[in-house]
């Protein structure tokens, strides 16, 4: 019923009693190439679109009143449910917030243990956003050759923490591991493999003419539009507008790392698609500067702050006052002073930021999450009409966006 009076104003314009060629079909909430829960009420003349009204809510789970009533550290994991294709940016995106707004100062190491972790996850991000886009296309060996290469990044963070999907990889205040032994040199096959697979990806798309016929002059977002709307990443990049946070608002080490901004002024869906292909290589470039900076540090990967912390295992097993501290922080949690930060990350998909208000309880008192898929579904209403109904498949998997971070 609560769906019904939301989207009443929207039907009002809709006259269904009509003697022409327009109908109005439910494109989703179960559609395969909706890409999660995504209903869009489109009104079509023939199988051109004259009328979008994307209808979210599907997935929602309350996750930002769920983290109201958890303790810090217990809702980390949550987060993992967000963009689960990236799960690790979310991870850091919530512990950097907490840091931020408890002033702690994270050691070298698990600085850069977080940056290989981010931008390897970038990668698996960028590498399922190209299969699951090829094969809505139809180019299914893009689909088979992407998944190839994203096991074995999903190997390495399996090597590190356990997890392939939801890793839950970084804590606040650090890292909960060093990296093992051989993870380096294991790295390092993958990301001196990347270029040449990357390469042929581009073999299989670039000059292709039903992928270029699909994709050009499709989905155009004008600089002015993508600024309006707020979008971020490659769906602002791609419009135009050089801007990346990591460049913009450093964080960690990537002030110290050479990279580059890819962007584009096409504003179409293959100008998107070749910046994923430049953004990969500037992952790739990262990490290999990464590895040495890793033997140069310090093996210290968690903060040293034990109103906020606990200690090291083998003091929490060896010495009594760090043993009733870690008791309080598992079960009361840590208590962050009062006041309130806003924190933008750059995700693979744009802008993730947290905002949390605390009131100097162990929990907050409010956070809400900046997540940049809601910005990049809302857009749809005014990017679909004029196209095909065969281009809303290719235009809702161009902008990669994942329902996990909308419907939160």
């Amino acid at each position: 019923m609560q769906a019904v009076n939301r989207l009443k104003p929207f039907f009002e314009n809709i006259n269904f009693d009509r003697d022409d060629n327009k109908m109005v079909v439910n494109f989703g909430p179960q559609h395969p190439s909706a890409h999660g829960q995504l209903r869009l009420i489109l009104e079509l003349d023939g199988e051109e679109v004259t009328k979008a009204i994307p209808d979210i809510g599907y997935l929602h789970r309350g996750m930002e009143k769920m983290a109201e009533n958890m303790i810090y550290n217990e809702f980390l994991p949550t987060t993992d449910r967000m963009d689960y294709i990236a799960a690790t940016s979310n991870n850091y995106g919530f512990a950097h917030s907490v840091e931020k707004l408890i002033g702690l100062e994270i050691p070298r190491r698990a600085q850069v243990i977080r940056m290989m972790l981010l931008e390897l996850n970038r990668i698996i991000s960028h590498l399922f956003w190209l299969a699951t886009h090829a094969l809505d296309v139809g180019a299914m060996s893009v689909f088979l050759f992407c998944f190839r290469e994203r096991e074995f990044a999903m190997d390495l963070m399996e090597d590190y923490c356990g997890a392939r999907l939801t890793h839950s990889s970084i804590r606040i205040g650090g890292v909960p591991l060093d990296l093992p032994d051989g993870w380096l040199g294991k790295l390092s096959v993958f990301v001196n493999a990347m270029p040449k697979n990357i390469a042929d990806y581009e073999g299989l798309l670039d000059q292709n003419r039903i992928w270029k016929m699909r994709l050009e002059n499709v989905g155009i977002i004008s600089k002015e539009d993508a600024i309006s709307w707020g979008c971020s990443g490659i769906a602002l990049r791609a419009s135009g507008v050089q801007w990346d946070i990591r460049k913009e608002e450093p964080y960690e080490l990537y002030d110290e790392v050479d990279f580059e901004v890819p962007y584009t002024d096409r504003c179409d869906s293959y100008g998107r698609y070749k910046l994923y292909m430049q953004e990969m290589r500037q992952s790739i470039n990262i990490l290999k500067q990464l590895a040495p900076m890793y033997n140069k540090t310090e093996p210290e990967i968690m903060a040293h702050a034990p109103e906020y912390i606990s200690a090291p295992k083998e003091q929490i097993m060896t010495q009594n006052y760090s043993l009733m501290q870690h008791f309080v922080l598992v079960t009361q949690g840590m208590r962050p002073p009062v006041g309130e930060v806003y924190v933008p990350t750059e995700s693979p998909k744009g802008e993730l930021g947290f905002y949390i208000n605390s009131q100097g309880d162990p929990y907050p008192y409010r956070l809400k999450v900046r997540a940049p898929s809601f910005w990049h579904t809302s857009i749809l209403q005014e990017l679909l009409p004029g196209h095909y109904l065969a281009d809303v498949t290719a235009i809702i998997g161009n902008l990669n966006i994942v329902f996990g971070e909308i419907d939160r």
